[in-house]
């Protein structure tokens, strides 16, 4: 079994918010994740429902837990909130820090297929297999009740995750979401260096064309989108493309709007609460 090591402990409304780091048998190096243990997790017999947050371009573990707030309400209603690193890191390939939308910092969490990528830039496999399996030998946690969300980037990973994996997660929402990252420029930067340059072959890891043959247990898409998100206009987001599919599959969608709002942490912490909420609600 893969040890833990704790990397860190803060208490926080009662519970405890934690970073460990282990050696990766997917990625092939050594990652950090953080795990939010509400007070419900100090009783022995807990078995709690677990929210797996993916974070977006730059992002580390930390983003989320130091700037999004979601640790009271989830310590209120006694959920475990897991953050993962957004990609291998100090694996020294090269061209890995060139930029900042690919590389280190911006897995995408795809399966790479490509050289030299392929054997690092697991992330898909490393969220959806091991890290699962982590959180299930480690903390208390009822896997039968996990749900996944996620913002940009990691709003296009919370989709994906869940409609790759039918009935994986019982719950998937997203904040300002790299919805239909095929006609993206940011998608398609990360898809020509990980996947290749067979577009058809990305199909399969978008979710606006997963909706299309979606065939699981029945599942709902909560798509969150600041109207003032800079993102937005530049065309990297696409929330209607998703929307439409959606519509036109007969598959349940809510998308919400929010005046005003942008693409950074602030939006983020405005309307974390009302997610784990949604969230809690789907996990019963």
């Amino acid at each position: 079994m893969t040890s833990l090591k704790l990397v860190s402990s803060n208490r926080i409304f009662g519970g405890d918010q934690r970073v460990y780091s282990h050696e990766s048998k997917e990625l092939s190096c050594e990652m950090k994740f953080a795990v939010f243990l509400p007070p419900q997790a100090q009783d022995a017999e807990a078995k709690l429902p677990v929210l797996f947050w993916l974070s977006g371009l730059t992002c580390t573990e930390a983003n989320f837990v130091q700037k999004a707030g979601g640790q009271r309400t989830a310590a209120e209603l006694g959920v475990i909130i897991v953050c993962p690193d957004t990609s291998p890191r100090n694996v020294n390939l090269p061209g890995e820090e060139d930029s900042w939308d690919f590389g280190s910092g911006a897995g995408f969490y795809v399966d790479a297929s490509e050289e030299p990528w392929k054997k690092h830039y697991r992330m898909f496999s490393y969220v959806t297999r091991e890290l699962l399996e982590l959180v299930e030998a480690n903390f208390p946690c009822d896997l039968e009740r996990k749900g996944v969300f996620g913002h940009s980037m990691g709003g296009h990973g919370a989709l994906v995750c869940a409609l790759k994996n039918p009935g994986l997660f019982r719950s998937v929402s997203t904040f300002a979401a790299i919805a239909n990252p095929i006609n993206c420029p940011w998608g398609q930067k990360a898809f020509t260096g990980y996947l290749g340059a067979n577009r058809e072959s990305w199909k399969s890891w978008d979710a606006t064309e997963l909706v299309k043959t979606y065939n699981g247990p029945p599942l709902e898409v909560f798509l969150d989108q600041g109207d003032a998100d800079q993102f937005l206009k530049e065309q990297q987001l696409l929330p209607d493309n998703l929307a439409g599919a959606c519509r036109a599959a007969n598959f349940p969608f809510i998308l919400r709007t929010r005046e005003g709002y942008d693409h950074s942490y602030f939006y983020i912490a405005s309307f974390v609460e009302e997610h784990i909420r949604y969230h809690f609600e789907k996990l019963q």
